[in-house]
């Protein structure tokens, strides 16, 4: 991390280790033999942070030639790269057998959900673009009536998991608006807590995990224009008002039971025979890709 965002290390310092990487690679005979076709790079952090253009932010990794012929799976990729592949951002559920998952997906169904709304984040000051500082004053406007929850991760409010997944499984939807990127943990979080998430740019999940959320987005989301809640064309949490219970249980299933077991990444040792979970869900989708190969 240090080569790769201090702004007092030079560009070629910052890129020194993928420069090494490459010229290793290309020394490898299963490398040289599908021109890194079959590799497979896991990288925890987001597209971004890969792809330095004109300022000192990170390296220039998946810029390299080398580099657009393997696939990459990263936490938030970028859509145009076809080799770029999106996969969910780890959560604190990890299951440990069929019965983990069964007992949690019907804990999730009968959660009491206090709230119809909840927001867990923090306004961006310094980005005044941003619609947070917006969504957080209307969260707080009905707060008294208990319709919206905000929860002030400035002041470590979002520390301590359990204070993040008992809101989310007390709530019907979460506010999921973009943060320093346009994709969130909290979406996640959110899922698997069957809260159902409402999303203001289409970059934070619907361009990003074809292998793990169905292309029909309406079936797991709500989804609101940033841009008519900058312009206060909306009220957002009107427009939650607005959707029957009928609606919001529906949707809640089908997170809860078709989406959730591929959401989470099951505990290493684990036995899992009923479900696949995220990590079964790349992993399958990688052997088909790769035995596609020319």
């Amino acid at each position: 991390i240090l080569r790769w965002h201090f702004k007092n290390v030079s560009n070629d310092v910052k890129d020194s280790l993928s420069v090494e990487l490459m010229k290793w690679l290309e020394s490898r005979k299963p490398w040289v033999k599908n021109s890194g076709k079959d590799h497979v790079f896991v990288l925890g952090k987001i597209s971004w942070d890969f792809r330095r253009a004109n300022g000192s932010w990170g390296t220039r990794l998946l810029d390299f030639e080398q580099m657009q012929n393997p696939i990459k799976l990263l936490i938030e990729r970028q859509p145009w790269h076809l080799n770029d592949i999106g996969i969910p951002h780890p959560t604190y559920f990890h299951p440990r057998s069929d019965d983990d998952l069964l007992n949690w997906q019907l804990k999730m169904i009968r959660s009491r959900r206090k709230s119809l709304v909840s927001f867990a984040g923090a306004a961006r000051p310094d980005q005044p673009e941003n619609i947070r500082s917006i969504l957080i004053n209307r969260c707080s406007s009905h707060s008294d009536s208990g319709t919206c929850t905000f929860q002030n991760c400035s002041s470590g409010g979002c520390d301590h998991p359990k204070s993040v997944i008992d809101l989310f499984s007390e709530s019907e939807f979460c506010l999921q608006p973009p943060g320093d990127s346009p994709t969130r943990k909290s979406v996640f979080d959110s899922l698997v807590s069957g809260c159902i998430p409402v999303l203001f740019d289409p970059f934070t999940a619907y361009y990003q995990y074809p292998w793990h959320l169905p292309e029909d987005h309406t079936k797991f989301s709500v989804f609101i224009d940033q841009d008519e809640v900058r312009q206060m064309k909306v009220n957002v949490i009107e427009k939650l008002m607005n959707i029957s219970r009928k609606e919001r249980e529906n949707t809640r299933r089908y997170i809860v039971y078709e989406l959730l077991p591929e959401l989470v990444f099951a505990d290493p040792n684990s036995q899992l025979d009923k479900f696949r979970d995220a990590f079964s869900v790349t992993i399958n989708n990688l052997f088909e890709r790769v035995s596609k190969l020319d």
